[in-house]
């Protein structure tokens, strides 16, 4: 295996202590930290806290000098803004809820990172999450980490064999208390002691409506109606409200109401009950399978349709096809009824601790 690895570095905890073991490990290390979207300054929208903030690029840049690693800040704004931001608006336009983080991984934090890795001399890339990889019958997989609060293959899906033939997860063996007594013994007191962002990056605070309507998706009020088409009251527009949502309706209906369905066409959001949101069977497209072969002849699988939902034991009933699958569609038929299935979110599917496949839930 090649010594020189491209390892991606935010600032934060994660990266720097998987770059301090690979460094261990006796890797030569080159460090990309990306600039992925214009901060907008003396705006709602400044963003100053995410992990591709301008303070965050400067302490990764501050943090390569400290561990003597060559550093470079990439240029992906253009990249990110076609294939993460725009899908961003555009789902949301459609009342869909969609997860950028998924698309990240797949176009900007290795599709990018690949071709920065190939003109800086590496053969490998490596970031901090919490992953493993594994091969079975001749492919490779992402396997869950050892950590299952932090693991983060749901987010990492869409990443090709390929990908993980060229990719190091230094973390994926660690829980996080151990990273973080990592980062303590090497003198990263205040890393080992950072609190997390959960924000999606390029929105602050997590305000989604506001960007929306800075990108020019500004909805008109509409109605809320229930499953029959009576109409129980006034929204504020579609794009501020997902599938499952029970507060901030801003109506008062005598009972508790979740959001079951949101129509962009005719402007209209459905309330319900919260048993109108359990279904056993989750369709999904834009899918990608492994080994085809293999959920054929033993379909019974795990999946989970959102990051924090535990996977839950189903069946995979996959196209007739015999080709690796890329594009049609698939359905899951759950054991127990799953709730707050959410279009545009990823349904991400998992056999014997691997991760074989997934899609966007439709």
């Amino acid at each position: 295996m090649s010594k020189r690895v491209l390892i991606g570095m935010s600032g934060g905890i994660d990266s720097t202590v998987a770059a301090i073991l690979l460094q261990e490990q006796g890797y030569e290390l080159v460090g990309a930290t990306f600039r992925t979207f214009d901060l907008v300054e003396d705006s709602e929208l400044a963003n100053t806290k995410g992990c591709c903030s301008e303070d965050s690029i400067l302490e990764a840049q501050r943090l390569a000098h400290v561990l003597g690693i060559e550093h470079h800040i990439l240029d992906f704004r253009e990249t990110f803004y076609q294939h993460v931001i725009s899908n961003f608006v555009s789902e949301y336009a459609a009342g869909r809820t969609p997860n950028p983080c998924v698309l990240c991984n797949s176009h900007i934090k290795w599709g990018k990172l690949l071709q920065a890795a190939e003109q800086f001399g590496c053969d490998y890339v490596a970031t901090g999450h919490y992953a493993q990889i594994a091969e079975h019958r001749g492919h490779f997989y992402l396997k869950n980490a050892v950590d299952t609060h932090k693991d983060q293959t749901y987010f990492l899906w869409m990443l090709t064999e390929e990908n993980l033939r060229k990719t190091i997860f230094p973390l994926g063996g660690l829980t996080k208390p151990q990273v973080r007594q990592i980062a303590l013994e090497h003198g990263f007191e205040v890393l080992s002691k950072k609190a997390e962002s959960q924000d999606i990056c390029f929105i602050p605070n997590n305000d989604y409506r506001t960007f929306l309507a800075q990108q020019g998706i500004d909805t008109q009020p509409g109605n809320y109606i229930d499953a029959n088409g009576k109409v129980l009251g006034q929204h504020c527009g579609f794009c501020q409200y997902t599938i499952g949502q029970r507060k901030g309706l801003g109506i008062a209906l005598g009972a508790p109401k979740h959001v079951t369905h949101i129509d962009p066409i005719t402007n209209t959001v459905t309330l319900g009950d919260h048993d109108d949101l359990l279904t056993h069977v989750v369709s999904a497209q834009d899918i990608r399978i492994r080994d085809v072969e293999w959920l054929t002849e033993s379909p019974a699988v795990t999946a989970r349709i959102r990051y924090k939902s535990p996977a839950v034991p189903a069946v995979i009933c996959l196209p007739e096809t015999s080709e690796q699958v890329t594009s049609p569609t698939l359905q899951l038929h759950f054991e127990q009824p799953v709730w707050g299935v959410t279009p545009g979110q990823s349904l991400v599917i998992y056999k014997d601790g691997l991760l074989v496949g997934g899609g966007i839930i439709q």
